[in-house]
């Protein structure tokens, strides 16, 4: 329902604009649509990643590998995963909706989440290069440590 709200007020303050300035708005659209297609190759991405996550694991694997009683051993290969995954925030996002939907664990979920945008294995060598060897690795050793505090508050914070 929210949805077709947000469609409904959308349409209305597009013909609006349209009706005030139908060049600006022909522009906006068009700087609209350009990112839309920038966009598009991620959003595609991010539809094929989850469809074949979910076709390949099935709910009952997700839930013992990420699941509740996963214990210390789910939310540390959350974190491992997370730490050394490249994934923009957007795609972790619905990747981590589609995993609870699931199964899987919010503790592990926030694990993954948390390390993904906080640790950057992957992106060691760009931070080496600009900030240096001992910068870069107590950085991401103190987000590493930090996901997973930022973790246990977001599980405490949803099992209100």
């Amino acid at each position: 329902m929210d949805t077709v709200f947000l469609y409904i007020v959308t349409g209305a303050l597009f013909i609006l604009s349209f009706v005030r300035d139908r060049k600006k708005t022909f522009r906006a659209l068009v700087k609209g649509l350009r990112a839309l297609e920038g966009l598009l190759p991620q959003l595609l991405a991010v539809v094929i990643l989850i469809a074949v996550l979910l076709a390949v694991f099935d709910a009952e694997l997700i839930s013992r590998v990420l699941g509740e009683r996963s214990g210390l051993w789910g939310v540390l290969g959350a974190g491992i995963i997370g730490s050394i995954t490249l994934i923009p925030g957007f795609v972790a996002f619905q990747l981590a909706g589609e995993l609870l939907r699931n199964g899987a664990g919010v503790l592990q979920i926030a694990t993954f989440v948390s390390t993904l945008m906080m640790v950057g294995v992957v992106t060691l060598p760009i931070e080496i290069a600009y900030f240096g060897k001992r910068i870069t690795f107590t950085r991401n050793a103190f987000a590493f440590l930090f996901s997973f505090a930022a973790a246990f508050f977001v599980a405490w914070v949803v099992g209100l």
